[in-house]
């Protein structure tokens, strides 16, 4: 037992060294920044944003005329015998190139073309929300890493303290059994609730370094041995919130009520695009070409057995023209009907869909609330509860010098204020986590 004591002794630094060398600062915004620019889900939601926000123009909507230019290249041979005529044989080489501009441009089309635009605006802000959503994941998975790897600092620093108390007290009962006021059993006792302490601490190093590891791998962080010196302190700051307040926003801000709020937007803009198909379509075609040709005969033999050359032929043309076109379907087998009773469907499915999930958000708003007002008290009581441990324990260390408290009493109370401060950074970190899941509810975790 002696011969392991020094070892221990000597670790106990060691770990001490370990937590605090070659770190940085982490601050919780710092944290969520390098989270923001390393989330791989976050970089493809805006890409597909701006992907939405290309693609919203009135030109691909099809307000403005499409223009084309036209190139036609056209090759002929022919080559002719004819023995009852007075040209026998003949032989002819034609070549033609025809290059043409063609424009169409649709007038009306029962406002589809607005619906369209339409359309598309509120995919580019659909779009936006998902940016939103990835954005509020990553900040509440960030959050609650950090808070975690805090919770486990400060536990690790409870555990320190107490590996101190107990060390402590062991030179003391050396000292005392060497002018003989101590026995061999008393010695054991601080001796045991050393090494038990010094378990304690390995484990919770341990526990500690993995919550850094989780945190660096939320962050994105390739290298996950990375340490940090968690700046931000584990402090409860309770807040009081009003449920009407929170509702308001929670309907303003919330982003999956957005995201649903725009598919409804969407599915009844589908309704109108639907609806267009009933009315009739004007549109007009113009357009302008050229031509030019030549032909080269070459050499024709005649009926009496001369041949002569007979040259070529050059030719060129102008068109243009300039049509007005209206159609309406008159008959297509209700596709029309049932595509636009689809159309409806799909909105009313839309509709019910963010009903419900409105409905589910205020329940989880109401539990939320009332989980984060017991907590604040929890809260209060466990920091009493600390507080009284903490005197209690220096009174008990007083007394246990004065040999008016034997050891098991003093570890028992050792432990309790152990135990006090791990249930008050419990209940800190759970009064932070609920309100974090406030302010995600109602929208604030994304601005």
């Amino acid at each position: 037992m002696k011969a392991s004591l020094p070892l221990l002794f000597a670790l106990s630094g060691v770990f001490g060294a370990i937590r605090a060398e070659g770190q940085t600062a982490l601050s919780l915004s710092q944290a969520i920044q390098t989270a923001l620019q390393n989330n791989y889900q976050i970089q493809i939601s805006q890409l597909e944003q701006q992907q939405a926000q290309n693609l919203d123009d009135w030109g691909v909507a099809g307000r403005y005329p499409s223009i084309n230019f036209t190139l036609n290249n056209n090759n002929t041979y022919s080559g002719s015998k004819n023995p009852a005529s007075f040209l026998r044989e003949l032989s002819s080489f034609g070549a033609g190139l025809t290059p043409g501009v063609e424009a169409n441009w649709i007038l009306f089309d029962g406002y589809r073309v607005r619906f369209t635009k339409q359309q598309l605006e509120q995919q580019a802000r659909a779009s936006g929300i998902s940016t939103k959503l990835a954005v509020e994941s990553t900040v509440q998975a960030v959050i609650q890493s950090y808070y975690t790897a805090l919770v486990q600092k400060e536990q690790l620093n409870v555990r320190e303290e107490a590996l101190n108390l107990s060390r402590d007290r062991v030179r003391y009962q050396e000292i005392r059994r060497e002018f003989g006021q101590s026995g061999t059993f008393d010695l054991l006792q601080t001796q045991d609730a050393y090494l038990n302490d010094s378990t304690a601490y390995i484990i919770q190093l341990n526990t500690y370094q993995n919550a850094l590891r989780a945190l660096n791998l939320t962050m994105g962080v390739d290298d996950l041995s990375v340490t940090y010196n968690l700046s931000d302190p584990l402090v409860a700051e309770p807040q009081l919130y009003d449920i009407e307040a929170l509702k308001a926003k929670m309907i303003a801000g919330n982003p999956t009520l957005l995201s649903l709020q725009a598919f409804r937007e969407l599915a009844h803009t589908n309704t109108l695009i639907q609806e267009s198909a009933r009315s009739f379509t004007v549109s007009v075609r113009g357009g302008a070409n050229y031509t030019a040709s030549q032909t080269i005969f070459g050499t024709g033999t005649f009926a009496d057995g001369s041949e002569r050359d007979l040259g070529g032929i050059r030719n060129s043309s102008y068109s243009g023209f300039l049509n007005l076109t209206a159609s309406y379907n008159l008959f297509d087998g209700g596709v029309r009907n049932r595509q636009i009773q689809n159309a409806k469907t799909g909105e009313l499915i839309a509709q019910l869909q963010l009903d419900d999930t409105k409905r589910n958000y205020f329940l989880q708003l109401e539990n939320t609330l009332a989980t984060y007002n017991s907590q604040k008290d929890l809260v209060l009581v466990t920091r009493q509860l600390v507080d009284n441990a903490r005197r209690n324990l220096e009174i008990a260390e007083e007394r246990f010098k004065g040999g008016l408290v034997n050891s098991f009493d003093y570890r028992t109370i050792q432990l309790g204020y152990i135990n006090a401060n791990q249930a008050l950074f419990n209940a800190i970190y759970n009064l932070k986590i609920t309100e974090t899941e406030l302010v995600k509810i109602t929208g604030g975790l994304v601005r």
